[in-house]
């Protein structure tokens, strides 16, 4: 699942775009993933624009920007709380919103797209934008599981077309993907299905597996607690494409709970239910 074809490595290597400064930041999709990344783009002094085919998804995500800046500030600046509240109007300053993907990247520099992870839909987007944005203008993903390539197929940049797998929550999260592998979702998703597969064989309760994971092995959440914070719909896309290009790989099985859940619009945190209820 290379990020780039390799006949582009080179030319990507000495690409002039890769020599330009980056000042101004597209970022396609207003769900966490692409909020949070427009909050750390914004936080480093990049003009950020948000965009989303939703108003309302678009002011929910500004509205969680300026949440999430807020519980930054308490801990970064607890004894100057006047520098704090300087920081996040200077950081909302740098973003604005809009609906106008192809209108917005006619000025950009770089493209960050989080969008549902499906590849038709990625390859149909990019394939638009490619269109819009100028000659120097970067496109990146921040697919966890579709290979770049052919993502990048759709366009016509195959030299400025390049993988940025953050991880949610982005501000607190310290790792962004981009060598060749989705290392973390290749080893989390398969780890997450297993305990799915568990459950679903009656070897233990949700509740069970989360507490062992936790308390036998150290993680912050359980695999359950975990899904739904990633979104139940999200994990489907992922398995259901590695299914799709390995179906003999038990690995990449998939799980007929979660094709339930995810049929009935139960995709975790974000709807208020998923194998767990949420407030």
């Amino acid at each position: 699942m290379a990020f780039i074809t390799r006949q582009n490595i080179r030319s990507l290597s000495s690409s002039a775009a890769l020599r330009a400064a980056i000042k101004h930041v597209t970022v396609i999709g207003g769900g966490l993933m692409g909020a949070g990344i427009a909050q750390v783009a914004a936080s480093t002094g990049h003009s950020v624009v948000l965009v989303d085919t939703s108003e309302d998804i678009l002011k929910k995500a500004t509205k969680g920007i300026e949440a999430s800046l807020k519980r930054v500030v308490k801990k970064k600046f607890a004894e100057k709380p006047e520098d704090g509240e300087a920081f996040v109007q200077k950081v909302l300053k740098n973003i604005s919103t809009s609906t106008d993907a192809a209108s917005v990247v006619q000025g950009t520099d770089l493209v960050v797209e989080a969008i549902v992870e499906n590849l038709k839909v990625k390859q149909d987007l990019f394939g638009a934008l490619d269109k819009a944005a100028p000659q120097h203008t970067i496109f990146t993903s921040n697919t966890s599981s579709l290979p770049i390539a052919d993502i990048a197929s759709s366009t016509a940049r195959l030299d400025r077309f390049g993988g940025l797998h953050f991880f949610n929550p982005v501000p607190m999260m310290k790792l962004v993907e981009d060598t060749p592998g989705f290392i973390v979702n290749r080893l989390l998703v398969p780890y997450m299905l297993e305990a799915v597969r568990l459950y679903e064989r009656g070897h233990g309760s949700k509740e069970d597996i989360d507490v062992a994971m936790k308390l036998g092995a150290g993680y912050p959440m359980g695999p359950f607690e975990l899904l739904d914070y990633v979104g139940l719909d999200t994990s489907k896309f992922i398995i259901d494409g590695w299914h799709e290009k390995d179906p003999d790989n038990p690995l990449f099985a998939p799980s007929p709970l979660l094709n339930k859940l995810v049929a009935e619009g139960k995709l975790g945190k974000k709807t208020g239910e998923g194998f767990y209820k949420h407030k």
